[in-house]
């Protein structure tokens, strides 16, 4: 079974591998400062899952601490200065915030020469129009893809009220629509990359399947996708409900047999920007078996051969 990963992708496009550099933009979250509600969704961390990324300091310094992180684990063969990136603002809500301040942030990490594409994550209820155009016009004037990352998670309204998603499945359609519309050259509009958590509390693995299905047959194209293992992480409103009542998480074997079954149901030129996740160690309280990243990489692509 061959699906098109991240790291196959971006080879084709850019020549080369290329590495994300989690950075900060200063944003926070409306589900945080009271906005639509407070302490964010039940599994995210006090970090607003950018627990990896370089402190809040201008962005070329940001840039070049992220750096630090990265060039270790790349191959000394590969020049410094040949070196590709992609500014990834993941903490918290990165279109929640006045547009002409994140213009002016995310045109600055775009105009440094080794940085490949700009990658923001955000909420599809903090894209109004007028944000959706600024990255639009950024696109344009640098001449660099802007991707958008959406935390849709579930389609299952259930599941999003239990976790305190804060917003319903037409809202998501609505931004993923308006992003994807056709603008100056382009015949797509933005790149869209949605995040699915698989193993939130109370899902069966039909209902897991369902909302990648249901991804999967949108009538736009569907660019790309994350499928994250959940992970229950302390400090977090969901590590409180899990230690008062603890609920089934997937095994290894049953998480892999169950990433197997989403990969099929992608068409073809998805993109699969990641297949698990990391959870800090000094936080995750489980599954602990994630914490072993390489023999959980191992074990999927294992898996994933096995089907071939």
């Amino acid at each position: 079974m061959h699906y098109l990963s991240f790291n196959e992708a971006m080879r084709s496009r850019f020549g080369t591998k290329v590495y994300r550099l989690s950075l900060q933009s200063g944003c926070t979250c409306p589900n945080r400062d009271g906005t639509i509600g407070t302490g964010g969704c039940t599994f995210c961390s006090e970090g607003g899952s950018g627990d990896f990324a370089a402190p809040l300091l201008p962005i070329s310094e940001q840039i070049k601490e992220a750096r630090k992180r990265v060039d270790s684990k790349i191959p000394a063969s590969i020049a410094a200065q040949d070196r590709r990136y992609i500014a990834y603002f993941q903490s918290y809500t990165n279109t929640y915030g006045n547009v002409d301040r994140l213009r002016a942030l995310y045109a600055e990490a775009l105009s440094h020469p080794q940085i490949a594409a700009l990658d923001i994550g955000t909420r599809p209820d903090c894209l109004p129009d007028e944000m959706v155009q600024m990255l639009r016009g950024l696109q344009i004037s640098s001449g660099k893809p802007v991707w958008v990352e959406l935390g849709l998670q579930t389609i299952h309204e259930k599941t999003a009220r239990c976790v305190h998603r804060g917003y319903e499945l037409p809202v998501f359609e609505d931004a993923y629509r308006r992003l994807k519309e056709p603008f100056g050259a382009s015949t797509t509009g933005l790149e869209v990359i949605v995040h699915v958590i698989l193993g939130l509390p109370g899902e069966t693995r039909e209902d897991m399947l369902e909302t990648v299905r249901y991804l999967s047959h949108l009538n736009l194209p569907l660019d790309g996708i994350k499928l994250q293992l959940l992970h229950i992480l302390k400090g977090t409103q969901l590590a409180r409900e899990y230690e008062a009542e603890p609920f089934p998480l997937p095994t290894l074997d049953s998480y892999c047999d169950l990433i197997v079954d989403c990969l099929k149901l992608l068409p073809p030129e998805t993109v699969v920007h990641r297949i698990t996740g990391d959870g800090p160690k000094k936080l995750l309280i489980a599954p602990l078996w994630s914490a072993d990243k390489k023999h959980v990489l191992n074990t999927l692509n294992k898996k994933i051969y096995e089907q071939n």
